[in-house]
C-alpha cells in the first residue's frame, strides 16, 4: 500500500518536512517513491507547499494520507478538490484554483520563526 506522508529534513530543533509518496512499510526517512511537496512549521506563518497535480494523481490511484498530511491537505484545500474531482469536475479548473489559491498565498521570510526574539544576540 502507498503512503503519502511526512518526511522529517533539517537538523536537531529546527525540522523542516517533504511531503513524500512512499510504500506504507518503509521507514520514515528511508526510500520514497517521489517527493510532492514540502512543510515548514518554524515559519510565521506555517509554510505548506504542495504539487497539486502530483497529489491529486496519487490520491486518485490510491494513495492515502497519513494523519497528519490529512490535515495540511485540508489547510491547502487539496482534499475538497480531490472530493470533486471524484465528482466529476476536471482536473484543469481544479489545478489553475490552486494555482491561483498559492499565488494569493503571502511567502514568509524564512529567517522568522516561532519563538524567535529579534536582537536576541544583541542583547547577550
Amino acid at each position: 500500500m502507498v503512503r503519502i506522508r511526512l518526511r522529517r529534513m533539517g537538523s536537531k530543533h529546527q525540522p523542516i518536512y517533504r511531503i513524500v509518496v512512499a510504500d506504507k512499510e518503509s521507514p520514515r526517512d528511508g526510500a520514497f517513491i517521489e517527493i510532492i511537496g514540502t512543510y515548514n512549521p518554524r515559519t510565521q506563518p506555517e509554510t505548506i507547499k504542495v504539487q497539486e497535480d502530483r497529489a491529486l494523481y496519487w490520491m486518485k490511484v490510491g494513495a492515502q494520507p497519513s494523519d497528519s498530511v490529512q490535515q495540511l491537505f485540508r489547510k491547502t484545500g487539496t482534499t475538497s478538490r480531490y472530493e470533486r474531482l471524484m465528482k466529476g469536475e476536471t482536473p484543469e479548473t481544479l489545478l489553475a484554483e490552486a494555482a491561483a489559491q498559492q499565488a494569493a498565498t503571502p511567502v514568509p521570510d524564512p529567517r522568522t520563526r516561532i519563538g524567535r526574539v529579534a536582537g536576541s544576540k544583541a542583547a547577550a
